[in-house]
């Protein structure tokens, strides 16, 4: 959507040499704005009557909370290394600038339960994969797989063959 990408700002060299980091917080700020990203993540999956949606902290929490809302389901958290207090399952994986760990709650997800996950930035997809690997622990059923952002350039798309996934913003 034309009009949303006017309120992502590029950083480049952020988090470090090289990365042109897509700042989202101008449009955060901007009701109207914010606004119109929720209805338009929304549009994209309203029909698949999802459980739960799984998102990674931290800008996933911030549209995630809106989305379950509106998608009347459980929203789930999954956090990086160390950030939750009870059993948790973890999995490992690799940014297009590092390595990161995300863990869930063991009890956070009925098992056999439809999904939808939502990131922000869909950038080589690892991410998205490591949340996948985390739902699959729960024999979960992936209805989507839904971002704000789409960085074309990194193929992440191609690295999740096999799922449905949607953007709204391609840079």
């Amino acid at each position: 959507m034309k009009i949303l990408e006017r309120y992502i700002r590029t950083i480049p060299d952020f988090p470090k040499k090289g990365i042109l980091f897509r700042d989202i917080t101008p449009l955060l700020g901007k009701k109207e704005i914010f606004k119109k990203a929720i209805n338009a993540l929304l549009k994209e999956v309203k029909d698949l009557k999802p459980d739960y949606l799984v998102c990674p902290e931290s800008r996933g929490f911030i549209f995630g909370g809106a989305l379950a809302y509106r998608l009347n389901c459980g929203f789930v958290p999954v956090r990086k290394k160390g950030k939750l207090p009870y059993k948790t399952y973890k999995v490992s994986y690799t940014l297009e600038y590092g390595k990161e760990t995300f863990e869930i709650h063991q009890d956070a997800i009925r098992k056999n339960s439809k999904v939808i996950i939502f990131d922000d930035l869909l950038a080589t997809g690892g991410t998205a994969l490591a949340l996948i690997k985390l739902c699959k622990k729960f024999n979960a059923k992936i209805l989507a797989v839904l971002f704000l952002i789409e960085l074309t350039a990194l193929n992440g798309r191609k690295n999740l063959s096999g799922y449905r996934v949607h953007s709204i913003i391609k840079f």
